[in-house]
């Protein structure tokens, strides 16, 4: 059964850290673009970041460039999302996504990352 499993998030202040990791089993993981998207309370979903199987092709929304990294190990099977210098504007559910072509599939249950001011 093809899953993703989100963990790290939690609840930090304004300037602060977090790290994010999403575990995929059931799928060839080495093979597949992840992703990181996240839904904030009273908003849709919306795109945080990718990163390809060759681990060096990488995309960031405008509000998290320069804040966020995307990584991936692939023997670990796992992605992780640093998320740097926090903004209150970042509170959301995140959640992992593995690319299909054009979509995206595997979502996860997500991961809830509070910033407070």
């Amino acid at each position: 059964q093809a899953r993703v499993v989100e963990s790290g998030g939690g609840v930090v202040q304004a300037g602060g850290s977090l790290r994010l990791s999403c575990v995929a089993s059931g799928f060839t993981f080495g093979g597949r673009d992840m992703a990181w998207f996240r839904q904030a309370p009273g908003k849709t979903r919306e795109f945080v970041a990718q990163i390809s199987w060759v681990d060096v092709i990488t995309s960031y929304s405008d509000s998290v460039k320069g804040r966020f990294t995307i990584s991936r190990d692939n023997g670990q099977r796992t992605v992780y999302l640093q998320m740097n210098s926090l903004k209150p504007e970042d509170t959301a559910v995140y959640y992992c996504a593995a690319r299909n072509g054009d979509t995206y599939q595997y979502w996860g249950q997500g991961t809830q990352v509070i910033v407070s001011s």
